[in-house]
C-alpha cells in the first residue's frame, strides 16, 4: 500500500508519449522502415535476374551512376526539366492567384474549373495530352489548320525539343491548380490596411505587388517551391504515358530511368540509388529554398 501510495501520476511528456505511441509505431513500420530498408538495398548488388549473387558492395552502385552516361543525361533532362516546369508553374500560379483574389461575377465557377487538372491523375493527364498532340487526329492541329496557322498536320512529338516543351506543358497543367490554392490562402490573409496605407501613399499597382504582396508571399512561395520541385523531379506517369521517354532520351528524366531500372532490368540496387540520389538532390535544393526565403519572409502581423 505505502508503495502504491509512493506512486506520481504521468508528468505531461510521458503522456504525451504514451498518447502518440500507437501514431509513432504505424509511422515507423509504413514510413521509416520501407526508407531505411530502400538505402540498405542501395548497398547491395540486388537484381532479381541474379537472386543468388546479392552481396553488400557499399557506395558501388552510387559511383556506377557518376560514370553512367545515360544517368548523366537523364540530370540533365531532369534539371531542365525542373527549372522549366516551375518557372511556368510559379508566374502562371501568381498571375491567376491574383485574378482569383479579386471579385467578379464568376469567380466561383472559375475557381472550380481551375481546380479541374489537380484532380487528374497523372496517366489520365498524360493520355488527354497524347490525344490533343496526335499527328493524326490531334485537336491542336485541328484547332491550328482551321484558325490557318499551319498548312498541315504537325507530328508534334516527334522532335526532342517539341516532345521536351510540350511534356513540360502537360505536367504545369497537371500541377498548377495546386500552386494557385497555396498562393491564393497566401493573398487571404494580406490585411487590407496595407493596401489603404499604400493607395494613401500614392503607391502604383506594381510598388503595392512589390511592397505589400510579394513580403506576404515568400512563405507560401517557399511552399510552392518545395513541392512543386519534388513533383517535377519525380515525374513519371504524364511523361511514360505521353512521351515514353522519347525521342531518343529527349524526356528522359531520372525518375523515368530509376522506373526502368527496376520493373525493365529488375536492378533494384541500381534503381534504389536513383531513388536516392532523387532524394538527394531535392532535399539540397529544399534546403537552399528555405535559406533564401524562409527569413526574408519574417513579418510581424
Amino acid at each position: 500500500m505505502a508503495a502504491l501510495a509512493e506512486r506520481r501520476p504521468l508528468g505531461d511528456n510521458a503522456k504525451a508519449w504514451a498518447l502518440n505511441a500507437p501514431a509513432i509505431i504505424v509511422v515507423t513500420l509504413l514510413i521509416a522502415y520501407p526508407i531505411a530498408y530502400s538505402f540498405w538495398v542501395s548497398l547491395q548488388r540486388h537484381n532479381l535476374k541474379r537472386p543468388r549473387a546479392t552481396k553488400f558492395v557499399g557506395l558501388d552502385n552510387y559511383g556506377a551512376l557518376l560514370s553512367d552516361q545515360a544517368f548523366l543525361s537523364a540530370l540533365k533532362v531532369s534539371a531542365l526539366f525542373v527549372l522549366l516546369v516551375l518557372g511556368l508553374t510559379v508566374v502562371l500560379a501568381l498571375i491567376l492567384a491574383l485574378v482569383l483574389n479579386e471579385r467578379f461575377r464568376g469567380r466561383g465557377l472559375l475557381l472550380s474549373l481551375a481546380l479541374l487538372p489537380w484532380a487528374m491523375p497523372g496517366v489520365v493527364n498524360g493520355l488527354m495530352w497524347r490525344t490533343i498532340f496526335d499527328a493524326k487526329t490531334g485537336a491542336l492541329n485541328g484547332l491550328l489548320t482551321q484558325l490557318g496557322l499551319i498548312d498541315g498536320y504537325q507530328a508534334w512529338l516527334t522532335s526532342g525539343t517539341g516532345a521536351f516543351l510540350f511534356t513540360a506543358l502537360a505536367q504545369v497543367w497537371n500541377t498548377l491548380p495546386f500552386a494557385v490554392i497555396i498562393l491564393l490562402a497566401g493573398l487571404s490573409t494580406i490585411p487590407a490596411e496595407l493596401y489603404d496605407a499604400a493607395t494613401v501613399d500614392r503607391a502604383g499597382g506594381l510598388r503595392r505587388f512589390v511592397h505589400v504582396t510579394l513580403p506576404w508571399l515568400l512563405h507560401p512561395l517557399l511552399i510552392v517551391l518545395i513541392l512543386e520541385t519534388m513533383n517535377a523531379f519525380r515525374a513519371f506517369d504524364t511523361i511514360y504515358v505521353l512521351t515514353g521517354g522519347g525521342p531518343g532520351d529527349a524526356t528522359t528524366t531520372i525518375a523515368l530511368l530509376d522506373v526502368q531500372t527496376v520493373l525493365t532490368f529488375t536492378d533494384f540496387g541500381l534503381g534504389s540509388a536513383y531513388a536516392w540520389v532523387i532524394t538527394a538532390i531535392t532535399l539540397l535544393i529544399s534546403v537552399g529554398y528555405i535559406g533564401l526565403l524562409y527569413r526574408k519572409g519574417n513579418f510581424e502581423v
